[in-house]
Order: C-alpha cells, then sequence, then structure tokens
C-alpha cells in the first residue's frame, strides 16, 4: 500500500512527488511512468535546454498567458509562483537566466540539468519511479475496510494507494479512464502549432526572420489577389490578431506571433479544420495609410536607384525582394518609374500581406493541447477532485494551457505544488 501514488513521470508528477516528500517524509511515494523514459518532455522543451518558466513574476499578469485556465490558475499562482520555482531549483544548485523576450533556462543550457535534478532528488527523497507501467485501470474501492482506497492497475503490476494524482498530460488512454470514473474530458484540440502555407511571396527565403502583426480573416474577406482599392472597415476587422516574431519556414510561417495565435485560436482553427486565411503586416509599427506616404518619399530620394536594391524598411532584404516581386516590379524597375497603382500595391504586400493556410505542423518536438479534464470539477485551492475522494490532478492532464514561452511548464510546477500541499495537509488531518 502506498499513501500517494502519480501517475505520470513527466515535469507536474516528478514536482508533485518532490514536494510530497518533503512536506510529510514518512509518506510512502511512487512514480507510474508508462514509458522507458520518465521527463520525456523536459527533455526536448526548448531545444533541448528546457524553457523552465518566464520571468513574470506578477500572477495577474502570468495568467494572461494562458487561452484555457486564466481564471483558475489566478489563485493557484498567488500560491506558488515564477518565482517560488527559480527558488526551487536554486535551493538545489541549478541556477536560471533569464533571455531577453522573458524566457527562463538554466545556465547550463541544457535540460540534462533540471532532469539530474529531479531524478537525484527523487531518490534522496525515497520516491519509487516504476517506468514502463502504462495504468490500465483506475478504481475506487469504497468498501469499509478498503476506505475509500485507490487501486490502480498497470501492465505489470495492481497497486493501492490512499490518495492519488494524476499528471498523465495529454494522454487519451488515462482521460478515458477518468470520464469512466465520472469526469468530463473536454476533446483534445491541437494548442501550439504552426501554419503550413505555399506562397511564392515566402517560398525560398527559410530561416528569415521579422516582427510582424498577423490578423486571422473570415473566409468571406479574404481575397486571392490583394486589390489596390482599400477595403471597407468592417473588411479590416480580423477573428484574432497576434504581434511578434514570425519566422518563415520549409513549410510556411511560424515563431512566436504564430505560436501565440495558434493558441489562442485553437478551437477556431480546429473548426476550420486548418483551411483559413491570414493576413501578415511586415511592418506592424505602420498601416497601409502611413506607408503610402513614406514610400512616395522613397521615390523622391531614391529616384535613380531601383527598387529591387533599395530596401527602403526595416525588413529581411530577402522578405522585401520577394515582396517587390510580388508588387510586379522587376530589377530593372527604379524609383522614379515606380507608378502609384504600384506604389499602392508594394505598400500593400508590405501590410496586408494575406495568405492562404493548408494544414498544420507541430512545434518541433513540443505537443501541446487544449483539453483535458473540466476545470469546473478541480478545487484550484488544492488540485483535488470535486467529484471523487482522494483524487488529485497537476499539469496538462486538465483542460489548461499556455502560449509558448515556459508557461506550460509553470503551470506543471504551480499545479504539482498544490496538489502536493492539498494531500500533505489532509494527511495531517485524515
Amino acid at each position: 500500500m502506498y499513501d500517494v501514488i502519480i501517475i505520470g513521470g513527466g515535469a507536474a508528477g516528478f514536482y508533485a512527488a518532490i514536494h510530497i516528500a518533503e512536506f510529510d517524509s514518512s509518506l510512502k511515494v511512487a512514480i507510474l511512468e508508462r514509458g522507458k523514459e520518465v521527463l520525456a518532455k523536459v527533455r526536448v522543451s526548448g531545444g533541448g535546454r528546457c524553457n523552465v518558466t518566464h520571468a513574470e513574476f506578477d500572477p495577474g499578469e502570468l495568467v494572461k498567458n494562458y487561452p484555457r485556465g486564466e481564471k483558475e490558475l489566478l489563485g493557484p499562482f498567488h500560491s506558488y509562483c515564477s518565482g517560488d520555482t527559480v527558488a526551487f531549483f536554486e535551493k538545489r544548485g541549478v541556477s536560471l537566466k533569464i533571455e531577453d523576450d522573458g524566457r527562463m533556462f538554466p545556465t547550463t543550457n541544457s535540460s540534462k540539468t533540471i532532469i539530474d535534478c529531479f531524478l537525484n532528488e527523487a531518490k534522496r527523497l525515497g520516491i519509487r519511479v516504476l517506468k514502463h507501467s502504462a495504468v490500465t485501470n483506475i478504481k475506487l474501492l469504497e468498501d469499509e475496510i478498503a476506505e475509500n482506497t485507490w487501486e490502480i492497475t498497470s501492465i505489470k503490476h495492481t497497486y493501492k494507494a490512499k490518495k492519488v494524482v494524476i499528471a498523465s498530460g495529454s494522454n487519451p488512454k488515462v482521460w478515458k479512464l477518468l470520464e469512466n470514473l465520472g469526469h468530463t474530458i473536454e476533446p483534445p484540440i491541437p494548442s501550439l502549432f504552426t501554419f503550413n502555407i505555399k506562397d511564392e511571396r515566402i517560398n525560398g527565403i527559410p530561416g528569415v526572420s521579422t516582427p510582424a502583426k498577423v490578423d486571422i480573416l473570415a473566409k468571406r474577406m479574404f481575397t486571392p489577389k490583394i486589390t489596390i482599392k482599400l477595403r471597407s472597415q468592417k473588411a479590416q476587422e480580423s477573428l484574432l490578431s497576434e504581434e511578434g516574431p514570425v519566422l518563415i519556414t520549409h513549410w510556411g510561417l511560424s515563431g512566436p506571433g504564430i505560436l501565440r495565435l495558434s493558441a489562442w485560436g485553437a478551437k477556431l482553427l480546429n473548426d476550420f479544420k486548418y483551411r483559413f486565411k491570414v493576413r501578415v503586416n511586415w511592418l506592424p509599427d505602420f498601416h497601409h495609410e502611413s506607408v503610402v506616404p513614406y514610400l512616395m518619399n522613397i521615390k523622391d530620394v531614391e529616384a535613380k536607384k531601383t527598387v529591387l536594391r533599395t530596401k527602403a524598411v526595416a525588413i529581411p532584404r530577402r522578405l522585401w525582394t520577394n515582396l517587390v516581386r510580388s508588387a510586379g516590379l522587376d530589377e530593372t524597375t527604379k524609383w522614379a518609374d515606380i507608378t502609384k497603382i504600384q506604389l499602392q500595391e508594394l505598400a500593400n504586400q508590405l501590410t496586408a500581406c494575406e495568405f492562404q493556410v493548408n494544414g498544420k505542423s507541430t512545434f518541433k518536438e513540443e505537443f501541446v493541447t487544449a483539453g483535458g479534464v473540466d476545470l469546473k470539477e478541480i478545487n484550484f485551492k488544492t488540485m483535488q477532485s470535486k467529484i471523487l475522494p482522494n483524487l488529485y490532478f497537476a499539469g496538462e492532464v486538465v483542460n489548461v494551457d499556455a502560449i509558448t514561452g515556459g508557461f506550460n511548464f509553470q503551470n506543471a510546477w504551480t499545479g504539482g505544488y498544490i496538489a502536493a500541499r492539498g494531500i500533505t495537509q489532509k494527511c495531517t488531518t485524515d
């Protein structure tokens, strides 16, 4: 008999286990991991560097990075926030650094540092880590002898525990088991993903990155060819909008701006079956009306130079070249010879560049989903189920997800800590 069994050997599972064992060293704790290795997502996060958290230390601001879970996480973040995460690792000899965009990584730039920290702590605290232990059944034993004991069946053994933490991430098999126990599961849909686009304007220039504003357009708004005449104000409206670095890839568009848009638009884009249109403003500090007179001034100042060779705005040269050509200007066109219609078209390409998106791609190996246990069925003061006794949740198993930047891990750390505190406080009163 275990005091606590944790299903899932990922970030949230280890964080919960370590805190449970620290809060009460008398408790017998085990982690059941279905795979041959634990902490797999930690290993690949941040390109192998592990984006541990984000340098946003105000709970009220931190929650704004969660498309699902913003309201529910405010209380937990007031109890355990990014600063507490930093303190946890520093106490164990793991120093973190803040990068320019606010993301925080171990100073070693290696996820192995975080993994080793967790494994060493688990060993020190006597936490059993049982790999190759995919869970096949979760059962609540309610007879008088069992006293609401949980029976956990894996492919290897059957275990009993007084309390259970579900930290299995986006595992559809575990979600199904929870559904059978009476919990409501919001259907999982992809959250962080990139946009698949085939278009001559971004073809042949992978690796180009630049700040941009991206809008998701209603289908009726899209016009395959940008027209010279400005659209109405109503048509200029978008369903969703994000601003940030956009990366051109071999398959389309990626980067923080696109990933944030995919997170906030997860349900909408799923409804669109990932066939939709976007409008990109490659000059996010400007709009069409302000760019036109600026280009008119360039036309006068650089009259004798060719448009293609004279990069008039602060975007990468390869992108400028493609957009100039898409505006109908060739290598020989000089600024002096550019017509008003061509100048308007160039302004459109710079500030209202429309693309057809046909499908999505997973962002590197960091697969994140929206969906999971219904948030209304969880007590966020303890992370305990409102439906079943002695059942707790942590991490992505619940319907919480975040934009990229370390926020999904912070949800895992906070959930693991709150669950551990709820379990150990309850243990002292049982």
